[in-house]
């Protein structure tokens, strides 16, 4: 009669090395990707930045603001807000062309400062799918954000993301400093919830 062979341990230990190594890869794989979402997102804040001075220094005035850009681009002035106060009114997330907000982007496309279809307000996504935009409107809830301080805004964005933006640039505190952060459903005004990514916040770069 033919006995039944089973594995040797070394066999075994050979197998479970290579499922080591696999599970190290696969995880290491998804660890270069986030950091280079990171990365996406700082650069993101880094060239609107510079759009935004660049715009001022051309024209004198702020993307989305400027009173004299519907006559300068042949597009239609914002109605809704006060051209050429300083600020960019509007959700950062807005989607109605007569905000300053929306208007915002075909300002920047039609100076050709930032990369788009110059005859649309399309919002740019950002690395993790969500929108990308700039106000200068007061966000009354936790944290808030002072009327007439320009900020770039991302929503969509993981708490663990939020919480390493934070520890690269600020205070690693979400309702303070230079970077701030919704709380989010179920979140923390004023932490991070260890780094829970059941909780989505927007984060706001403040400029």
């Amino acid at each position: 009669m033919n006995k039944q062979q089973g594995f040797t341990l070394v066999e075994i230990a050979i197998v479970m090395v290579i499922i080591g190594l696999l599970l190290g890869g696969v995880l290491k794989g998804q660890e270069i990707i986030t950091n280079a979402k990171i990365k996406n997102l700082e650069n993101d804040f880094s060239g609107i930045t510079a759009a935004i001075y660049s715009y001022q220094d051309r024209y004198r005035a702020l993307p989305g603001d400027d009173a004299r850009a519907s006559d300068r681009f042949g597009t239609t002035a914002p109605s809704n807000g006060t051209l050429g106060n300083g600020d960019i009114e509007g959700l950062f997330d807005s989607i109605t062309a007569s905000d300053e907000s929306s208007a915002f982007w075909s300002h920047l496309r039609k100076a050709g400062l930032v990369e788009g279809d110059s005859s649309d307000n399309i919002l740019p996504i950002n690395a993790f799918s969500g929108v990308t935009g700039v106000s200068s409107d007061e966000i009354a809830t936790n944290p808030k954000i002072a009327a007439g301080r320009t900020y770039i805004g991302f929503s969509k964005i993981p708490n663990s993301i939020a919480g390493i933006l934070e520890s690269r640039s600020d205070d690693e505190k979400p309702d303070k400093g230079s970077i701030r952060a919704s709380k989010g459903s179920g979140g923390s005004a004023t932490t991070y919830d260890n780094l829970d990514d059941d909780v989505i916040r927007e984060v706001y770069f403040i400029l």
